[in-house]
C-alpha cells in the first residue's frame, strides 16, 4: 500500500500562486507515475498532471499548460504541483494520485486539498 497526503492548498487571489505537495509513505518503491487530479462542485474529476517517478517525463492538461508545473522529489518522496497564473476556474479539490505501473489505473489517492481562487 502507498498512502498519500496532500497540503498547500487555500485561498488565492486571480493572478497567484500557490504550490501543493503530496508526501507518499508505504510501498513507496513500487510507483511508477504520480499524477495530479481536481474536482470542482458539479463537474467529474480532471486531470491535471503526471510525472514517471523513475525519469521525471511529464504530462499536462491543456488548460494548466504554461501555468502549472508538476515536479518530484524522489528522496522525499513528495511530489509538487506548482501553479502560477491561477484563475477562478482552477477552484477545486486537488488530489494527488500513485499509480504502480501495473494497470491503466491510478491505484492510490490522497485525501484531496481545497484551492479556491477568488476572482
Amino acid at each position: 500500500q502507498v498512502q498519500l497526503v496532500e497540503s498547500g492548498g487555500g485561498l488565492v487571489q486571480a493572478g497567484g500562486s500557490l504550490r501543493l505537495s503530496c508526501a507518499a509513505s508505504g510501498r513507496t518503491f513500487s510507483i511508477y507515475n504520480m499524477g495530479w487530479f481536481r474536482q470542482a462542485p458539479g463537474k467529474e474529476r480532471e486531470f491535471v498532471a503526471a510525472i514517471r517517478w523513475i525519469g521525471g517525463s511529464t504530462r499536462y492538461a491543456d488548460s494548466v499548460k504554461g501555468r502549472f508545473t508538476i515536479s518530484r522529489d524522489r528522496l522525499k518522496n513528495t511530489v509538487y504541483l506548482q501553479m502560477n497564473s491561477l484563475k477562478s476556474e482552477d477552484t477545486a479539490v486537488y488530489s494527488c494520485a500513485a499509480d504502480d505501473g501495473r494497470g491503466s489505473d491510478y491505484d492510490y489517492w490522497g485525501q484531496g486539498t481545497q484551492v479556491t481562487v477568488s476572482s
